[in-house]
C-alpha cells in the first residue's frame, strides 16, 4: 500500500467488499500459488479509432499504477536490455525496437503490451539463477508480440462481445447471453493457454537462436512452480494441484515444463556460453535488489504491518498470511473462513462519519461506536450481508483515514475479538522505529571453503528460511559448493 498513491476518493471503497469476499474466496480455496501471470492484467488495449500509440500509453500508465511503478536497478537494466536485444536479433522481427520496464512489484511476473513495452517484476527477477534463465522469460514476451497474441485476443473479446449484446439486446434472450458468456469465457480461455504455450515454444527458439541455453527456460518454470507451491503453503492450503481451473488462461506448470523440455531438446545446437559464468554475471547484477515489500508501499514482518512513510503499524490476528499490493493489505487467516482488509484515504470529517458515508453495497450496518485507538479518534461498527459478516473500522492520523475491513463467514465472539485486538494494535511509529523499519535486500554471497549451507540459511530473514533459500537457488538440497555464489535475503 504506497504511501504515494493514497485514494483521494471515499467513494470508490463501496465495493470493497465485493473484493474481500472474492478474496477471500480465493485464499481458502487455496487459490495462492497459480503460475506468475494469474494476477497480470489483460495485455489487450482495448481500442477504438487510430489512437493505437496513445492506447498503449494509457495501458502502460495503468500497469505501472497497478504494481508500484518502475523499480530504478540499472545493472539489472543494463543486462536486460542486452540479453533483449540478443532475443530481438534473432526473433522474426529483428527491426522490432522494444522497451524494458522493471517493476516495483514482489509478486513474481512479466508481460508486454503489443507496441514492444515488456515488463518485468523485481520479484520474477529473484527467482532467475543465470543469465539463460530470465533471456527464457524475455524471450515468451517477445514472443507475444511477434505472434500477435494481444491483438489477436483483444479481436476475440470484441467479436464474442459483440454476439452477447445481439443475442441479449437485438434478440431480447438475456438467458441466451448468459449461455454464450459462458462458452465464450471457455473458448477465450482456451485460446489464452494455447498462445502460452506458442509463446513457449517460440521463446525456447529464439533463446537458442540467441545463445542462450534453451533448457534455461525448462529450469525456471521448476524455480515459478516451487515459488508458487512455497506460496500456497504459507496459506495454510497446500493440497496437490492436479489439474488446473477450467477457465484459467495459463497452462499448469507441468505441461508447459513438458513442452518447453522438448522444445529445448529440439532447438537448435550453438556455442553456448559457460552456465557458470552465467549465474556469476546474473546474481552480481542482482545483488543489492529490494526483495519483498518496499518501504513506500509498507512492509510486513510476520503478522505486523509496518508503513515507516506514513508512521503507523498493526499487528493481524493470530495466523494470518498478509499479501501488500498498491491498493491494500490483504490479510487471509486460513481455517478459520475469516480476512481482513486494509487501506488509507485522504478524507474530512470525524472517523464515524467517514464510517457512516457507506462504505459498501448491500449490507446492514449496526450502532457506530466511537473510540480513542492509542491516542488517535476511531470508530467502529458491524456490518452484515447475505454471507459474510464484517467489522469496520475507521482511525484519523491527521488528514488521513486508515480503513480496516474485518471479514468472517460467522463472527464469533472469538473472531471479533481477534479483529479488535488488531485495530488495538495501531499505533504511530517513534521517529527511530521509523528510521529502522527497512526493506530486506537480495544479497549474493559466495561459499567459502568448508562452508556449509547452514551459515547461509542462518543469514536469511524470512519464514521458513532453509525452504527460501533452497526455492531462491534452485536447489533440491542444501548442500553447496565452494567458489559458487548464492543469493539469500538479509535486513
Amino acid at each position: 500500500m504506497r504511501g504515494t498513491a493514497i485514494v483521494r476518493i471515499a467513494g470508490r471503497f463501496k465495493r470493497a467488499h465485493r473484493a474481500l469476499a472474492l478474496a477471500c474466496a480465493l485464499a481458502l480455496a487455496g487459490c495462492a500459488g497459480e503460475s506468475a501471470k494469474t494476477l497480470i492484467p489483460s495485455a489487450a488495449p482495448r481500442l477504438v479509432g487510430t489512437g493505437v500509440d496513445q492506447g498503449f500509453d494509457r495501458e502502460r500508465a495503468r500497469l505501472l499504477a497497478t504494481f508500484g511503478g518502475e523499480y530504478r536497478a540499472p545493472a539489472v537494466r543494463a543486462l536486460l536490455d542486452d540479453v533483449v536485444r540478443r532475443l530481438v536479433a534473432a526473433s522474426d522481427e529483428p527491426g522490432r525496437s522494444y522497451r524494458v520496464t522493471i517493476l516495483n512489484s514482489p509478486a513474481p511476473n512479466a508481460f508486454a503490451l503489443p507496441g514492444g513495452d515488456l515488463f518485468i517484476t523485481r520479484g520474477l527477477l529473484a527467482l532467475a539463477n543465470d543469465t539463460s534463465e530470465v533471456a527464457a522469460v524475455m524471450a515468451h514476451e517477445v514472443a507475444h508480440v511477434t505472434a500477435r497474441h494481444a491483438l489477436q485476443r483483444a479481436e476475440l473479446e470484441r467479436r464474442s462481445a459483440i454476439v452477447e449484446q445481439v443475442v441479449a439486446e437485438v434478440l431480447d434472450d438475456r438467458a441466451g447471453s448468459e449461455l454464450i458468456q459462458m462458452r465464450n469465457r471457455v473458448g477465450i480461455a482456451g485460446f489464452s493457454r494455447a498462445q502460452e504455450l506458442e509463446a513457449d515454444e517460440i521463446g525456447v527458439m529464439m533463446t537458442a537462436k540467441a545463445g542462450f541455453d534453451p533448457f534455461g527456460a525448462v529450469r525456471f518454470l521448476e524455480s515459478l512452480g516451487r515459488d508458487a507451491a512455497f506460496r500456497a503453503a504459507s496459506t495454510g492450503e497446500a493440497r496437490k494441484r492436479s489439474g488446473m481451473n477450467f477457465l484459467s488462461s495459463h497452462p499448469s506448470p507441468p505441461e508447459r515444463m513438458q513442452r518447453a523440455l522438448a522444445a529445448a531438446r529440439a532447438a537448435p545446437k550453438g556455442v553456448l556460453a559457460d552456465r557458470e559464468t552465467e549465474r556469476a554475471t546474473w546474481l552480481a547484477a542482482v545483488d543489492g535488489i529490494i526483495y519483498g515489500d518496499d518501504s513506500q508501499a509498507g512492509l510486513i514482518r510476520e503478522r505486523r504491518f509496518i508503513h515507516p512513510v506514513l508512521g503507523f503499524s498493526f499487528v493481524a490476528p493470530d495466523g494470518t498470511v498478509m499479501e501488500n499490493s498498491p491498493q491494500a493489505v490483504i490479510g487471509i487467516i486460513p481455517g478459520r473462513s475469516a480476512a481482513l482488509r486494509f487501506d488509507s484515504v485522504k478524507a474530512g470529517g470525524s472517523p464515524e462519519d467517514v464510517i457512516g458515508r457507506g462504505w459498501m453495497d448491500g449490507v446492514s450496518m449496526g450502532r457506530v461506536e466511537t473510540l480513542m485507538v492509542n491516542g488517535l479518534p476511531a470508530a467502529t461498527a458491524i456490518a452484515a450481508g447475505s454471507d459474510w459478516s464484517f467489522r469496520l473500522a475507521a482511525v484519523r492520523q491527521g488528514d488521513v483515514v486508515h480503513r480496516f475491513i474485518f471479514a468472517a463467514r460467522e463472527l464469533t465472539p472469538d473472531i471479533d475479538r481477534s479483529f479488535r485486538a488488531t485495530l488495538d494494535s495501531f499505533r504511530i511509529l517513534t521517529a527511530d522505529e521509523a528510521a529502522r523499519a527497512r526493506p530486506l535486500m537480495l544479497r549474493s554471497v559466495t561459499a567459502r571453503g568448508g562452508e556449509t549451507a547452514e551459515a547461509f540459511v542462518r543469514a536469511m530473514a524470512t519464514e521458513r528460511p532453509l525452504e527460501r533459500f533452497l526455492v531462491l537457488n534452485g536447489l533440491e538440497s542444501p548442500t553447496v559448493t565452494t567458489g559458487r555464489s548464492y543469493k539469500i535475503v538479509t535486513e
